[in-house]
């Protein structure tokens, strides 16, 4: 049975720094939330606190209602992946996977009767009597998580178990690893500093951000309308502009053109966004938005990844693997019709 999951209120100091400053979120039941942020942002301290491993100054965790703050992470009942698994070399795979249930108390055969099914359920069941140091990264990551989930959690909680491993790897994990928490539906707090990670196996997003939540929604929900200029850069790829100007018609100045848009700010400053694919070549025989200069052009497989300069600003654009472009000069640019993203100045 999944847990319901709430965080109210909190805070984190060490010395001067504000490591958490009063977080509060409550956690889908039976989903993925995927924490994200850079280094720095809270979202390790957040996932320890609620783990049991560090006390916060203020604030509290909930579980089904009942306040778990000052209970010991022993005896949370939470399931936990670290980034580095934390196995026992000394043990057999299997060992490792029963531990957990070996220091609840778990008579033998029971124990090794939940390993094996948590072994089936990460498709690892051949990997039984090997060492940990006999199995490769992706492996023990397999194991980690089959042994977090042996002792049946209520809540799964994993921090960056994927970032030691090598970019194919990671990919083809993360496919596997979406495929198992979705069988689960297990309510699961899952960190990482990788976009991509966060969008593929989050059913929703957190984004933080010096010790604070930005934004939290779901991935196309924060893709789409981001609430902060740095949340927009932060997820995916953006251009953006903190000196853009709302006309009084509705129109959005920028310093290089003036569009329509969409998104809510009254009339006068504000920010303002393009994602990369917003932009397309005008054909010869229709009008142009603007005009920008190419500065360079890289091919990656679907799509080409264009910096461009519009006046003074940089632009990146991204145009389909086909697109005839110039190596040099200039392209005359439409922008889509809704993809000019603005939004009031944030509150200083």
């Amino acid at each position: 049975m999944t847990g319901s999951l709430s965080i109210e209120n909190l805070s984190k100091h060490y010395g001067a720094t504000a490591a958490l400053q009063r977080v509060s979120h409550a956690f889908a039941p039976g989903r993925v939330t995927a924490i994200l942020g850079p280094s720095g942002s809270g979202k390790s301290t957040a996932l320890g606190i609620i783990a049991g491993l560090l006390a916060p100054d203020v604030g509290r965790v909930f579980l089904d209602g009942a306040d778990l703050t000052r209970v010991p992470p022993e005896k949370r009942g939470f399931g936990v992946v670290f980034q580095n698994y934390a196995l026992f070399p000394h043990l057999t795979v299997v060992e490792n996977v029963e531990f957990g249930l070996r220091v609840r108390g778990v008579g033998k055969a029971e124990r090794r009767r939940r390993a094996g099914e948590m072994l089936d359920l990460a498709r690892i069941p051949h990997l039984a009597e090997r060492r940990v140091h006999q199995v490769s990264g992706g492996e023990q990551q397999r194991v980690a998580v089959a042994r977090a989930l042996a002792i049946r959690p209520r809540v799964l909680l994993m921090d960056e178990p994927l970032s030691a491993l090598d970019a194919r790897l990671r990919d083809d994990l993360r496919a596997e690893l979406a495929r198992l928490l979705r069988e689960l539906a297990l309510t699961t707090v899952y960190v990482t500093h990788d976009q991509a990670e966060a969008m593929s196996l989050g059913h929703a997003l957190i984004v933080m951000n010096r010790g604070r939540i930005e934004q939290a929604g779901t991935a196309e929900e924060i893709y789409r309308a981001p609430a902060s200029p740095f949340v927009a850069g932060f997820i995916g790829a953006a251009n953006v502009f903190p000196d853009a100007e709302k006309l009084s018609d509705g129109a959005v100045r920028l310093p290089f053109a003036t569009f329509p848009a969409n998104g809510t700010s009254p009339p006068g400053p504000c920010w303002a966004m393009l994602r990369p694919e917003a932009f397309e070549v005008a054909r010869e025989d229709e009008p142009a938005d603007f005009a920008a200069r190419v500065e360079s052009a890289f091919f990656l497989g679907a799509h080409m990844r264009v910096q461009l300069r519009a006046g003074d600003r940089p632009l990146t654009a991204e145009f389909p693997a086909g697109a005839v472009l110039p190596s040099s000069g200039s392209l005359r640019l439409r922008v889509r019709p809704g993809a000019l993203y603005i939004r009031a100045n944030p509150e200083p």
